[in-house]
């Protein structure tokens, strides 16, 4: 009789005092904590349209690399190219990255210019034969409209600090001292594109520098510059992560969490808004490493 009552007592222990804790701890766990998480995933971070903002990209690297679940990351790029910092930044994290757990990158129809910069970090680069890669190389569109404004009568008024800080002007003809100065900040970044593609890729600056000069390769030529190590599709990518993050079996594989659709998204649509920043952006930030395609 006693040991019963001291079987209950402990059964209402149980629901009164274990039952809130367990309650709690889900209620204040993380919403992407995975309960029945197993170190066999493999992490997919997507790098699509034209790079400008690279945080989202960032933040998933890192969370990544922070989960002890995700044995291997790949990084699918469909991109022309982009900002030159945000294509920087992106690469120094993915060597960051690989310095913890393998990162692969998987190269889908176009990965050019930033693109591939961003993919030269990557321990293992694959690529499909025809995928347009390479185009490593910086380039500005500065546009000029002072015959439009003389035709039309605008005129600007510009009041500034310095001879170089309205460089690029659209109501008048550059310098060439502007020319001048351009073209070195242009060749500075060209530099240190060509350094960093060679370092992540192994490879010497002088053989890098050879195939520079902002050509497009496809896939198959990139593998024979040794710009990519294999070629492949997304599928071989995933199966060379798991390899190297020595997962046993069929590999989980885990995409990054993307942010919310905007009503602005919404009404335009995916395309639709890769078109109005590729309007925009330009008069913004008009050096790039990117691939130009349109006509």
């Amino acid at each position: 009789m006693k040991v019963r009552k001291i079987f209950w007592f402990l059964i209402v222990l149980l629901i009164f005092f274990l039952f809130p804790f367990v309650a709690l701890m889900v209620w204040f766990a993380p919403a992407d904590w995975d309960w029945m998480a197993s170190p066999n995933r493999v992490g997919v971070v997507e790098v699509e349209g034209v790079i400008k903002d690279a945080r989202p990209v960032l933040e998933a690297l890192v969370s990544f690399r922070r989960d002890p679940n995700v044995r291997a990351i790949v990084v699918r790029i469909e991109s022309p190219g982009g900002g030159v910092g945000a294509s920087q930044e992106i690469y120094r994290e993915v060597r960051r990255t690989d310095k913890v757990k393998p990162v692969v990158a998987s190269l889908g129809g176009v990965a050019a210019s930033g693109g591939y910069y961003v993919a030269s970090g990557a321990r293992t680069i694959i690529a499909n034969p025809g995928t347009l890669t390479g185009s490593i190389g910086v380039v500005a569109h500065l546009p000029n409209l002072a015959s439009l404004f003389q035709k039309v009568g605008y005129r600007t008024v510009t009041i500034k600090s310095g001879r170089f800080k309205d460089v690029g002007n659209p109501g008048r003809e550059m310098t060439e001292e502007e020319r001048a100065l351009l073209q070195e900040t242009m060749d500075t970044m060209h530099a240190q594109f060509i350094r960093d593609v060679a370092e992540g890729r192994g490879l010497d600056v002088a053989s890098v520098k050879r195939i520079a000069d902002g050509r497009i390769l496809s896939g198959e030529a990139a593998f024979k510059y040794k710009l990519v190590d294999e070629l492949g599709n997304f599928q071989d990518a995933v199966a060379k992560a798991a390899e190297l993050g020595e997962i046993q079996g069929e590999p989980h594989v885990v995409y990054a969490e993307k942010k919310r659709t905007s009503l602005l998204q919404w009404i335009l649509g995916k395309s639709g808004i890769e078109g109005l920043r590729e309007t925009l952006d330009p008069a913004l930030n008009p050096l790039r490493y990117q691939l130009i395609l349109s006509p």
